[in-house]
């Protein structure tokens, strides 16, 4: 697997692939980044299995503004409401019920993932970063896919949004911190949180969403701050473009079928597949198939 590339300490090894070989990461970026199954992990496997250069951590961050792109789409309701329930809750401080409660709770739970985010934004975003190993990928996926199997075994999946209250976010917040390490997965950590709490899994999944939406922009906008004071080639520009264009189709796509699965089905599905992807990580690496 080729090194990453560098350009004054951040990890750009996006600018080393061509059109087609972004276009692929960033279908796989934009589906499972949505989804419970960790995109950074996929991010380093898909890579390191046909033998192209590690994309590195600027592009899995920047390509967070394609989900937020496609759940700002999908939740659009949910989002216009929330948005004119908090300016309305500022002007009647009216917090405790309604979109405003709403508005509110998401912003207590963005607090942890942002103190945390910057406290280690050197470690996390430096080229060559241990917490990018295979690994500990491989690790953290078993380790989320023994939490979700708990949530199943003993949750009781019955209750609803209008039943959230601040200690429910402030929890799920809290478990968002642990996205900040590679294979733990945003979307996987704060939907077992919240099917911890006791919500049904469709409605887990939507709480999961609505919550990550300013740790996304963040994270993303971010990113495309730290790109733009490094300065990046027109070719570079472009296969972010593409990059973005492919991974917010996807994520659409993806949002809308994890939807409409959880509505029927339950996560064992996921649990499987983050544990198959653990011992497949782990074993490779001991065995020197990955570097």
């Amino acid at each position: 697997m080729a090194a990453a590339a560098c350009s004054a300490g951040l990890d750009t090894g996006f600018a080393t692939l061509d059109f087609g070989q972004v276009i692929v990461l960033g279908l796989v970026q934009g589906v499972t980044e949505l989804l419970p199954i960790s995109s950074t992990a996929h991010m380093r496997v898909v890579p390191a299995l046909l033998g192209w250069p590690d994309p590195g951590s600027a592009f899995s961050a920047l390509m967070q503004l394609a989900a937020l792109a496609a759940v700002l789409s999908y939740f659009r309701h949910d989002v216009s409401s929330i948005v004119g329930g908090g300016l309305t809750a500022l002007r009647t401080r009216q917090f405790v019920t309604g979109p405003g409660h709403l508005a509110l709770g998401i912003i207590l739970a963005t607090i942890p993932i942002v103190i945390a985010g910057v406290a280690l934004a050197p470690l996390l975003n430096r080229c060559g970063s241990p917490l990018r190993s295979l690994g500990v990928i491989g690790v953290t996926s078993l380790v989320m896919a023994l939490l979700l199997a708990a949530t199943e075994w003993l949750a009781s999946h019955r209750r609803t949004m209008e039943q959230v209250g601040f200690r429910d976010f402030l929890l799920v917040g809290l478990a968002q911190v642990g996205a900040l390490i590679p294979g733990v997965s945003r979307s996987g950590s704060t939907l077992t949180a919240a099917m911890g709490l006791g919500f049904r899994r469709d409605e887990a999944a939507r709480l999961s969403f609505l919550l990550g939406l300013p740790a996304i922009a963040l994270a993303g906008l971010k990113e495309a701050w730290e790109i733009a004071k490094v300065g990046i080639d027109a070719h570079a520009t472009a296969l972010l473009v593409v990059g973005l264009i492919a991974g917010s189709l996807a994520s659409f796509v993806a949002i809308w079928g994890l939807m409409r699965y959880l509505e029927r089905m339950s996560s064992w599905v996921f649990v499987v597949y983050r544990a198959a992807m653990g011992i497949f990580l782990l074993w490779a690496v001991s065995n020197g198939l990955f570097a």
